[in-house]
């Protein structure tokens, strides 16, 4: 019964042994799903290069648009008074037939009309293009258009109300290019007593 039992307990009860190791672990592991990492690197490479590029493209582009502002801001500077000298020049021409007929005539009122008519197209071509004067006679002094050059006292001119204009002003679209120089009443001259 010895041998009985014996056989029985091993059957039942073996030894233990090494346990063999998981089949996971043994077995090389499955290729990832995703990328390898050379694949990866290669892939942020190529895209590095091509934001890369593209950067340089928008500083050349930049720096391009910048040059072509420049050159066309002086052109607009060299050429902006174009329309201006073109309206002068009939002006211009006007004056020089002026100037030739006064040389001619003996009669002083035709050479004063033709001057005149010829400033009158003067300061109508300017005013065509934004020129204003500034003729404030009998009006109240105003620091931002006219300068004062004199005060002298009027009987008929109420005091700080302008009586003469000396030299006109001028204003372009609403800018003051050359204040009015101009005498301000003073009002009624006051006696001195003695």
């Amino acid at each position: 019964m010895t041998e009985n039992t014996q056989t029985q307990t091993d059957t039942t009860n073996p030894t233990p042994t090494a346990a063999p190791a998981p089949e996971t672990a043994a077995a090389p592991a499955p290729a990832p799903a995703g990328p390898t990492l050379e694949e990866q690197l290669a892939s942020a490479k190529k895209e590095a290069a091509h934001h890369q590029e593209r950067y340089l493209r928008a500083v050349a582009d930049l720096e391009n648009y910048r040059k072509r502002m420049l050159r066309e801001k002086d052109e607009l500077r060299q050429y902006a008074a174009a329309n201006v000298v073109e309206d002068i020049i009939p002006v211009l021409d006007n004056l020089s037939l002026g100037m030739a007929a006064a040389k001619q005539q003996s009669d002083v009122k035709a050479i004063v009309d033709g001057v005149t008519l010829v400033l009158e197209q003067f300061k109508s071509t300017l005013g065509r293009h934004g020129l204003k004067e500034v003729n404030p006679v009998n009006q109240p002094f105003d620091h931002n258009l006219h300068e004062s050059i004199a005060h002298q006292p009027s009987a008929t001119v109420p005091a700080e109300n302008i009586m003469q204009v000396v030299r006109m002003g001028y204003t372009l679209n609403g800018r003051l290019l050359r204040p009015a120089s101009v005498i301000v009443s003073s009002g009624v001259a006051k006696e001195e007593k003695s």
